[in-house]
């Protein structure tokens, strides 16, 4: 159920754009560790890795164990804010919330359509309105992702939030009446409405920090 994965982080005393700059000219991105009242940890972690990383996993619902050079133990945490290069493929920054068992967390995870919906073998056209969702839940019950079968649905129909069960111990923060996915009649020549997909975010991803 729960993805994690592991992530090697050294301290930093030096902060300052120009102190910043020469760090990320080594190969080295800056980043923070906040959360639960204690002070907030200056971090550096390998551009390298954190590239990788990002590459293999959805960054918005995955446990990161931090492991700091040093440290006894790894630091649990949830990324929080992205902050990339407007148009260079870099990082130029991170922060990190630490997280611990048992507590509501409030995550995106994405939503994976599987199936093949028999209005679109009709001539109808599958259109997804959400592709990540927004839910509650504690660190070990996040899902990977939420799977949507469509092998039901005809032209006209659609799958609304209330149709889905959940995994145990999640619940979703939008509408029950919202909807996931539907199929529309054949294209009469009218543009099909723009959805959003995951390109199209800003080049600073920032989520809400929790207390």
């Amino acid at each position: 159920m729960r993805t994690s994965a592991v992530l090697k982080a050294q301290t930093r005393e030096d902060t300052g754009k120009n102190v910043n700059r020469k760090m990320r000219a080594t190969g080295r991105v800056p980043a923070v560790v906040y959360g639960h009242g204690e002070d907030t940890r200056m971090l550096s972690v390998d551009a390298h890795e954190l590239d990788l990383l990002f590459k293999r996993v959805h960054w918005e619902n995955t446990i990161i164990d931090i492991e700091v050079e040093g440290a006894k133990a790894p630091v649990r945490t949830l990324v929080r804010e992205v902050q990339r290069h407007a148009h260079r493929p870099f990082i130029f920054h991170v922060d990190f919330q630490q997280i611990h068992a048992g507590e509501t967390l409030h995550v995106e995870v994405p939503i994976h359509i599987v199936g093949s919906a028999p209005g679109v073998k009709a001539g109808g056209v599958l259109m997804q309105v959400i592709t990540d969702l927004q839910i509650r839940c504690t660190p070990d019950n996040i899902p990977e992702y939420i799977e949507v079968d469509i092998s039901g649905l005809g032209i006209n129909d659609a799958i609304h939030l209330s149709d889905l069960k959940l995994p145990e111990g999640v619940t979703a923060e939008v509408d029950s009446n919202a909807t996931i996915c539907s199929v529309t009649p054949p294209s009469t020549g009218v543009p099909a409405p723009e959805v959003a997909d995951a390109t199209g975010e800003p080049e600073v991803i920032t989520r809400k920090k929790e207390d």
